[in-house]
Parts: C-alpha cells; structure tokens; sequence
C-alpha cells in the first residue's frame, strides 16, 4: 500500500485550533490525524506541503522509517513544528493500518491493560477570577461523575506573584479543594510560571489538599530550577508536554524529578514516540498522564495510548466543558462516562470525520494566514475564561 495524496483542514475555536491532515491511499483506505499548535497552526499546514515526500509515496506502516525521514534526513535538528507535522501523518498512518486490519490502533500498540481508564477535567473554570464562580464551576465537574479537576488560577503570573495576586490564587484553590472533598482529587497546574522560591511556596500551602500532582512549576527545561522544587516537597510532579521527542525526555529519568510525564501525543511526534517515552517512564516506576488539549482524534489517540501502558495513570479532557462543539467533528466521539473512557471501538480511530462540520467551523484568518487566538497567559489574567459564551 501506498500514500497518494493528502490535505488539511482546520476547525476554529476561540482560543485553540485543531487541525486534521486526510491522508489517501492506493487501497482506497482514508486516515485521519489531528494536532493542535497554538501560534503555528499555519506553519504546520504549509510546513507539510514542503515535507510531503517524506509521507507521500511510502508505505503507511513504515512508521519507523517515517520518524527518521522526518528527523533525521532533513539534518536540522526538529523542533515543536518538525515534530507536529510528523504527529498529524503518523496517527493518519496508525489509522489507515487500523482500517486495513479491521483493528482499533490499541490492539496494534500491543492490546489492552485496564478495561476503563479514568478521566479528568480541564478547561472548566472559565469564569472570573473569584472563589464562589470557582467553586460553582468545580461543582459541575464533581456533579458530572469526574474523578479529577486541573486549573490555573495564578492569573498572568509570571517568575513571583505579588502577595495580593498569591492570596487571591490561594482562595480559589480553597474554594475549589472545599468542592472536591473525597469526591474528585484536585491538579493544580503551574504552566511553567515560576521561579523556584514561588513554585516551593505555592506547593507548601496546598499540601494539606493532596493534589494528584503539580503540573510544569517552573520553566520547561530548567531543569535544575524543577529539582530545587522536588528536593522541598512530598507531592508528585507532572511535566512533559513541551518536550518534543524522546531525546528531550532523557534528562528527565535520572534527576529522579519527575512522577508524572505528560508527552502530548500530536506535538512529540505521534503515539509510537510518546509510547517509546512511556515505556522508558516505566523503567523508573514513573506514571504517566498524556498532556491532551484535542478533539475527537487526539482524545481517541491518548486513550488508545493509555490503554496499553503498565504505568498508565489518567487522560486529560477539556471537550465537556470548553468548546464542546468539537465534538461533532466526527462519529463515534470517546466521551467520559461516570469518570472513565471506556476501550475504544471500530478500526483504527473508529472515527468517520465531518469535513462539512470542519469547513463550518472555520478558523479567523488574515489575508490567507490562519490566525491562533492563543491564550496570552502571562499578560491577560483573565485568560482562563478561553472566549466562552455564556
């Protein structure tokens, strides 16, 4: 079998875009991959045109020799882009194998661990920045059956928070910790905020909350900074969504600061890679949580993922609450049901895309550019709100 063509397209939302690339074959069997990639997304479109005959031509299942095309024969050395062109063939390859064997991409990836794999909430606290609209907010996600709630509630904090900032985030996480209870553990994500004197005393306070983890505390690759973080606090630390590939990773497992890694599947150059990163994870008893901000593909890819992994622990989820409207990208959405994704089911993704919804949604544009709307979190405090309506 070989690749005969492909072409992308983009669903809009007000703060993120999520781009799919269709990819065909000779067999007739069509697949879909998905990424998103905030400020870049035209970058990744255009980046695939020049990079087509690393992809077009070659037969899908050559996953490896894809991943070498695409980082290693181009010489320079790959970064975020790089890797997220080569994530949007490589699950668009996974399902097209899926759809030629009649087989979901997890049996392929060496069939099933668990039987459900939990599910937490992101993207609910898109409200203003006060105690009782938190509160209220973390209420729905605990009335929804959600076993876990990740926020942000440091405003645009950036290095040090002044000491009104610091006491108002505290409220919020104490407002939202009174909702959680016993019922729904709480992630408090840093979005590598901080310095370490910062992320040390935010982690002091919220101690008493047992939060499942603390997400990026300080800047991604200051290494040092994370381990003067880890050698002052019992609780797990998560981080790993802007590492791109595996060799980025490789730090990370002797410095023994991490508990959590969290490679988003469409940014470290697909699921195979980010299953590589898992299975060397496992090696030092360290879990892990893919970072997942996507849509109907990403999601079904990240769970797929976890399935398979002996050190699996829980998938991220914003679609329920930010941008819902995602979902009618295609069939068969994987939702969350009392907490829990349940296996996925049908070839490959099992997912038939909706190109008319896709193309309905389009995302805002200058002249032929695609705009990302982005989250601006160090400048707008209000970020969190993601432009939802009302």
């Amino acid at each position: 079998m070989k690749t005969t063509g492909f072409r992308t397209l983009v669903l809009g939302t007000p703060w993120r875009n999520l781009t799919y690339l269709i990819i065909e074959t000779d067999e007739g069997i069509v697949g879909v991959g998905e990424a998103r990639i905030l400020g870049k997304t035209h970058t990744v479109t255009e980046f695939l045109k020049d990079v087509e005959r690393h992809f077009i031509g070659h037969d899908p299942f050559d996953i490896e020799d894809l991943y070498r095309r695409f980082t290693l024969l181009d010489f320079g050395k790959p970064g975020e882009v790089v890797y997220t062109g080569l994530a949007l063939v490589e699950l668009a390859f996974w399902d097209i194998m899926g759809k030629f064997t009649n087989l979901p991409v997890y049996k392929l990836l060496g069939g099933k661990v668990k039987d459900k794999i939990p599910a937490y909430a992101n993207g609910w606290y898109t409200v203003e920045r006060d105690p009782n609209q938190f509160a209220e907010a973390a209420q729905k996600v605990v009335d929804k059956g959600y076993i876990g709630m990740k926020f942000d509630p440091f405003g645009n904090g950036d290095l040090e928070l002044t000491r009104k900032e610091f006491h108002k985030s505290m409220d919020l996480i104490d407002a939202v910790a009174s909702v959680a209870g016993n019922r729904a553990q709480i992630m408090l994500e840093l979005h590598g905020r901080f310095s370490p004197h910062q992320a040390r005393e935010i982690a002091n306070y919220v101690e008493k909350y047992e939060p499942a983890w603390l997400e990026e505390p300080t800047r991604p690759g200051d290494l040092p900074a994370l381990k003067s973080v880890r050698d002052h606090t019992r609780l797990p630390i998560a981080t790993g969504e802007r590492l791109y590939g595996a060799p980025e990773f490789r730090e990370l497992w002797s410095l023994g600061c991490v508990d959590v890694i969290q490679p988003d599947i469409t940014q470290t150059g697909g699921i195979l890679e980010a299953k590589k990163i898992s299975s060397n994870a496992e090696n030092y008893s360290i879990m892990v949580a893919p970072h997942n901000v996507g849509g109907i593909i990403s999601t079904a890819a990240s769970v797929s993922l976890v399935f398979t992994l002996r050190n699996g622990k829980i998938v991220e989820h914003f679609n329920d609450f930010a941008d819902p409207h995602v979902k009618n990208a295609g069939t068969n959405y994987p939702e969350v049901v009392d907490g829990y994704f349940s296996l996925p089911k049908g070839p490959g993704w099992g997912v038939e895309l909706d190109e008319d919804f896709i193309k309905d949604n389009p995302p805002e544009k200058y002249k032929d550019i695609i705009l990302d709307p982005g989250l601006n979190m160090f400048v707008n405090s209000q970020w969190n709100q993601r432009g939802q309506k009302d």
